[in-house]
């Protein structure tokens, strides 16, 4: 029975342990992101004024006062722009999803653009969110 028990704490402490790991970001300086990043953000959000940087162990990101977030992979590249309070800087939209979004749903701003391998996501200020795969078709559409 003891031995069960200290088997089971065993396992509590490096299950306790691991999330502590996966979830380690570190504050940094902007002057320590990626080049590629520091030169993205001066161009594109230069007007906002930064809150927090951090770094995990695979991306970069960075706080606004007004909430804007911006997401770097290591290199630098941006993974995803979330601009609650704004929208997305137009010449950052791939003109495939700018022509899409604004012939299907007029009138909206795209307040989030998520890129990963499959593809893009994007949410609108009327709520929806759209998926498109790297062909830039349509893969869904959520509310």
């Amino acid at each position: 029975m003891k031995s069960i028990k200290a088997f089971l704490l065993l396992i509590a402490m490096f299950a306790m342990s691991f999330n502590a790991k996966a979830d380690h970001d570190q504050v940094i300086t902007f002057n320590q992101m990626p080049q590629a990043a520091q030169t993205f953000l001066k161009q594109y959000f230069a007007d906002k004024v930064p809150l927090v940087v951090t770094m995990d162990w695979d991306d970069y990101t960075i706080v606004y006062d007004s909430g804007e977030k911006v997401e770097f992979d290591k290199q630098g590249n941006w993974k995803e722009m979330d601009c609650r309070t704004s929208h997305v800087p137009s010449e950052l939209i791939p003109e495939q999803i700018k022509s899409h979004i604004k012939a299907t749903f007029p009138g909206t701003t795209i307040l989030k653009l998520d890129r990963n391998r499959r593809g893009y996501e994007v949410k609108l200020n009327n709520g929806l969110e759209v998926e498109y795969n790297r062909a830039f078709q349509v893969i869904d559409i959520d509310d």
